[in-house]
């Protein structure tokens, strides 16, 4: 299988999901200065009237404090950061934000809901990548044939907008007709979550409900915890809040006075992915969450969630080893 050299070299073949309004540049800096790819929305860096782009701002730390660390440890530089572009009509940013990616030359461009040729073209100008996260195998053929370089598979159990498909059937459809880079979303809460998913032929796995429990998550406080609190029976599968079907933490939506064994289905014409889309007040604390919390117990700063993750990748790594019989290498 075929990887881009951007994605070779970490320290574990491991990115940090995207997760709205959570990531932000102290979450990002932390997951690539431990050796994985940290993600944003582009749309997190919300704009301020009579300031300057905030994009831009974000951009612009990001790059500096990793450029410092990698000039300070040649034998241990950061892993690339990546940006995540929604690709929907009603993101009236997208324009002005590819634009600034294309300025700053961001190295990883994540595109979500809806694949377009001239973002692919934008981030290949610059020498970058793109991975479009896919619900299935229809999808994942019109991304790659549009120009991504790769695919994140989006399977049952991710947090946030996620598919239905299991993880085993959705990987084994895309295999057999494409090798370039497979990464894999859904309940991955261990590090032996990533090597299950590299014996089911992805590259590594896609991780993001387990950083809404780290310090630097722009999280609050309760969300947090109920990640801590909560195993797979506390999430809830609906298109209700956003008309994307997705996963949320059912005592969220307790909390917000609905019953979540009981939600209604979407209404269509609120789909809305914009910078100000609006949505009921009582919706506004409903937090999205993937089944793989279980795996979750405090809330520790990032490096230390990545650090638990390289011990247990390596862990299942020995056992397997020793199971069949093989020597680790």
């Amino acid at each position: 299988m075929t990887m881009p050299p951007a994605l070779s070299s970490l320290r574990l073949p491991m990115i940090g999901s995207p997760l709205f309004i959570i990531s932000n540049p102290d979450l990002v800096i932390a997951q690539c200065k431990a050796g994985i790819v940290g993600a944003f929305p582009a749309l997190n860096a919300r704009e301020k009237a009579g300031e300057p782009v905030e994009l831009e701002r974000w951009l612009t730390r990001i790059t500096e404090e990793l450029d410092r660390h990698n000039q300070a440890n040649p034998d241990r530089p950061a892993a690339p950061f990546a940006v995540n572009q929604i690709v929907h009509r009603s993101n009236t940013r997208l324009e002005r934000d590819v634009e600034i990616c294309v300025k700053y030359k961001v190295p990883v461009w994540i595109t979500s809901l809806g694949a377009q040729t001239w973002v692919n073209d934008a981030a290949h100008s610059v020498g970058g990548i793109t991975l479009h996260d896919v619900i299935n195998n229809r999808f994942a053929k019109k991304a790659v044939e549009k120009g991504a370089d790769g695919l994140i598979a989006v399977a049952a159990g991710a947090g946030g907008h996620a598919g239905a498909l299991s993880p085993f059937a959705l990987v084994q459809e895309i295999r057999e007709w494409f090798d370039g880079a497979l990464f894999l979303s859904g309940a991955i809460g261990r590090g032996d979550s990533i090597l299950a998913a590299q014996a089911m032929g992805a590259d590594g796995g896609y991780v993001g409900s387990a950083f809404i429990a780290t310090q630097e998550a722009n999280a609050e406080a309760r969300y947090k915890q109920m990640i801590v609190e909560g195993g797979a029976d506390d999430i809830v599968y609906s298109d209700l809040f956003t008309g994307v079907w997705g996963n949320y933490l059912k005592p969220s939506i307790a909390a917000a006075g609905m019953d979540p064994d009981r939600l209604e289905r979407s209404d269509p014409s609120r789909m809305d992915f914009g910078e100000n889309r609006e949505k009921p007040k009582s919706w506004k604390e409903i937090w999205g969450s993937g089944q793989g919390i279980g795996a979750v117990r405090e809330v520790v700063p990032a490096a230390q969630l990545v650090d638990r993750f390289e011990r247990e990748y390596l862990a299942a790594q020995d056992r397997l080893a020793k199971t069949l019989g093989w020597t680790r290498g």
